[in-house]
């Protein structure tokens, strides 16, 4: 049995606070949540992606921690594909079209403003997270 609930939140580094703000805030639609504060600098915030999941986001020049670059990628579930990818691109930022996935989920991506590649998830009835069966990847 596993003690572990759920991804609580992804840490991002950025070299452009605003940059990422406005991405995941007015591009995406997501709810600021807080800040981080030091020395009345704002250095990070946190930002809220849903049933208890955030991103966190600090300004690279101001953590005092590295940046490993060792997470290819997070994602996002969205509730309608179609809409998203209308809205994204309606923000001017690009977005590939949706594909159909090899585990029965529309897929598509995106990339934040620090290069951060972000995978958008629209689950179906046959998605093999909730029916099971294994599957064979077709980008290998």
């Amino acid at each position: 049995m596993s003690f572990v609930k759920q991804i609580a939140h992804t840490c991002m580094m950025t070299p452009d606070l605003a940059a990422s703000e406005h991405f995941y805030c007015e591009v995406l639609g997501l709810r600021k949540a807080f800040e981080f504060v030091k020395n009345g600098k704002r250095i990070g915030l946190y930002i809220e992606a849903g049933a208890r999941t955030w991103i966190e986001i600090f300004d690279h020049a101001e953590a005092p921690f590295p940046s490993l670059g060792a997470i290819n990628h997070f994602c996002l579930e969205v509730t309608s594909m179609d809409a998203a990818i209308a809205h994204i691109r309606a923000k001017g930022v690009e977005v590939t079209d949706k594909k159909y996935g090899v585990d029965d989920t529309w897929q598509a991506w995106l990339k934040g403003p620090a290069g951060e590649r972000i995978e958008l998830f629209e689950y179906t009835p046959k998605s093999a997270q909730f029916v099971g069966g294994d599957r064979v990847p077709d980008w290998l």
